[in-house]
C-alpha cells in the first residue's frame, strides 16, 4: 500500500522539480493520481517538465511555478499559488539544490548561494508550508533532500557539506516538532540519496556511470521506505552496499566519541584503523 498521503487528488509540491530526482518524484506522484506543482528556478526547464508530464496525467492536474527557494517571500508566493489553484498542499518535497563546488577560502558569494539554496530553501519551505498542512488535518508528508555528504562530510566541497549537514539537523528538529504538535498528521522525512546520475552530478558525462542510480530508482526506493515509515531514507549505491555506508557514518560519529582528528578517515595515521573497522577486525 502506498503512503496514505500519496493518493488520488491529493496535492504534491516539489521544489527543484523540473529535472533529476525532483522530476522523477513529480512523475511518480502524478502517476499516483496526485495534483502536482513543479517549482523550479529555471523557467525553460519548467515548461519542458510540464510538457513531459502531459504523458502521465491531465494538464489540469499540473501547475508550474518559478521560485527562488532562498527567498522566503518567493516561497510564500508559491504556497499561496498552490492553495489558490489546488486548495492546499498534502506533500511537500524540498528538493532544490545546487553544487557548484567550493573551497574553504574560496569566494564568499559562492558559499552564501549554496547555503541559501540548499539549507535556507528547505528551512523556508518547511516553515512556510507546514502550518497550513497541519491545519488541513490530513495525513501529510514533508520530504527534505539531504546527502550522505552531510553526514560523513568528506573533504573537497565544504560549502555543500555544511549545507547538507544543516538539512539533516533541521529535518530531525522538524520531525520532533511535528510529532509533539497536537492533532498533527504531517510527518517529516530525510531523503539521503547516494550517487544519482543527474545534471548536478553529471559533470560533463553523457552516459550514466555503472555505480550510479537513476533518479527513478531513487524515487522508487524513497516511496518504498515511506510506506514503512522510515525517517532516514538512506539510499544505497550500485557499488556501495548499505553496510559500508553505515560503517562510514559510524566512523564519522566515532571521531567525536574517540576524540580522533576530524575527518580521521582521510588522515594517514588512521587509514589502516578505518580499513580494519570496515572489515570488522
Amino acid at each position: 500500500m502506498p503512503h496514505p498521503a500519496i493518493v488520488k487528488d491529493n496535492v504534491a509540491v516539489i521544489t527543484g522539480g523540473a529535472s533529476g530526482i525532483g522530476f522523477a518524484a513529480a512523475a511518480a506522484f502524478a502517476r499516483a493520481g496526485m495534483k502536482v506543482c513543479i517549482a523550479d528556478a529555471d523557467r525553460e526547464r519548467l515548461a519542458d517538465a510540464a510538457t513531459r508530464l502531459s504523458s502521465v496525467t491531465s494538464a489540469t492536474n499540473v501547475m508550474t511555478f518559478a521560485v527562488d527557494v532562498s527567498s522566503a517571500e518567493s516561497v510564500r508566493e508559491l504556497e499561496r499559488a498552490v492553495a489558490a489553484q489546488f486548495g492546499g498542499t498534502d506533500l511537500l518535497m524540498n528538493n532544490a539544490g545546487i553544487q557548484p563546488g567550493s573551497t574553504l577560502f574560496g569566494e564568499p558569494d559562492n558559499w552564501q548561494r549554496v547555503i541559501a539554496v540548499n539549507m535556507w530553501g528547505i528551512i523556508n519551505g518547511s516553515r512556510i508550508f507546514a502550518p497550513n498542512m497541519i491545519a488541513r488535518g490530513r495525513c501529510g508528508l514533508i520530504i527534505n533532500t539531504g546527502s550522505k555528504q552531510g553526514i560523513t562530510t568528506p573533504p573537497g566541497d565544504p560549502a555543500y557539506n555544511v549545507s547538507k549537514a544543516g538539512v539533516k539537523a533541521f529535518t530531525e528538529a522538524l520531525q520532533h516538532e511535528l510529532r509533539n504538535t497536537r492533532d498533527c498528521r504531517v510527518t517529516a522525512h530525510l531523503l539521503i540519496p547516494g550517487f544519482v546520475f543527474t545534471g548536478l552530478t553529471a559533470k560533463g558525462r553523457t552516459e550514466k556511470p555503472a555505480g550510479a542510480w537513476t533518479p527513478e530508482q531513487t524515487v522508487d526506493f524513497m516511496l518504498a521506505r515511506l510506506e514503512v515509515g522510515d525517517f532516514y531514507i538512506l539510499c544505497p549505491d550500485n557499488d556501495v552496499p548499505r553496510a559500508l555506508d553505515e560503517k562510514r557514518m559510524q566512523w564519522a560519529a566515532g571521531d567525536i566519541v574517540e576524540n580522533r582528528p576530524p575527518l580521521s578517515r582521510w588522515h594517514p595515521d588512521y587509514a589502516d584503523a578505518f580499513t580494519r573497522f570496515v572489515e570488522g577486525k
